[in-house]
């Protein structure tokens, strides 16, 4: 092979290379708009059900084997309705990690849907999540529970937009669903942590406790499974450990209130 061929070959090699781990790639391949087509299957099938269980994994960051572990011991189940991922799904922001997480995730039998974590905020993280998931903020129903999905990366967010969204939670309460008896509330970081901070801590808390049947608060961010009465008002804040510690938290919501348990697999 001739000297410039070889070298042009080489070139356009090494610009390839270059395109497909560029920290600032957006180009997304494959599957988009998840988190909206996955909620219409949520309410479609859980529609006029009085109980619904789903499972809740976090932080799955790096941790490829363990999120393709959990899904097939999710897969196993046969009792699910659907799962929440709880955010940071990256861990640089980077396009290559949200691709190579869907990807897993759509291996499973049920819908999923996908918070904001602070690490998916990094480099253009944001506008890759927005693409592949959806809003940054976002509420579902599933059978007698409204779901509502919140931003609390404010830390990541320099006051170029409302963290949390005061006015999301807003138009929720005034604009919900009719005959929706419950509420569940879902974020990444919670209160008084570094990313939500503590200067509108308790006007947030204030705010959620308006939601009809507050049953209890998700969060990730931590990686350690917790319990924890933030304000001491009753609500709880069940914290799901990082994917890397091979668990994950069910939920189960009834008529007569809800339940959840770590799950160790």
């Amino acid at each position: 092979m001739k000297r410039p061929v070889l070298f042009l070959l080489t070139l356009l090699a090494v610009s390839s290379c270059q395109v497909d781990y560029h920290p600032y790639d957006t180009r997304v391949r494959g599957e988009c708009g998840i988190n909206a087509k996955n909620m219409a299957r949520i309410e479609a099938a859980t529609a006029g059900r009085t109980s619904v269980r789903f499972a809740v994994i976090s932080d799955t960051q790096r941790w490829y084997d363990e999120t393709a572990a959990a899904v097939s011991v999710l897969n196993g189940r046969g009792d699910l309705d659907f799962v929440l991922h709880a955010g940071d799904m990256a861990d640089f922001g980077m396009k290559a990690e949200f691709e190579r997480q869907r990807d897993i995730l759509n291996r499973l039998r049920v819908p999923y849907v996908v918070l904001l974590g602070n690490h998916d905020c990094l480099a253009t993280g944001e506008e890759i999540f927005h693409r592949i998931f959806g809003d940054f903020n976002f509420a579902f129903t599933a059978g007698c529970v409204r779901i509502v999905c919140l931003n609390t990366n404010a830390l990541e967010f320099d006051l170029r937009e409302p963290v949390p969204d005061f006015g999301f939670i807003e138009s929720e309460l005034t604009t919900r669903p009719a005959g929706i008896p419950k509420t569940v509330v879902a974020m990444h970081a919670k209160p008084c942590t570094e990313q939500f901070g503590t200067n509108v801590a308790k006007v947030f808390q204030l705010a959620i406790t308006q939601f009809p049947g507050l049953q209890c608060c998700i969060n990730g961010h931590g990686h350690n499974f917790k319990v924890e009465d933030v304000f001491g008002d009753g609500v709880l804040y069940y914290e799901c450990d990082n994917i890397a510690k091979r668990s994950y938290l069910l939920f189960t919501i009834d008529e007569t209130g809800y339940e959840c348990e770590r799950i160790p697999f």
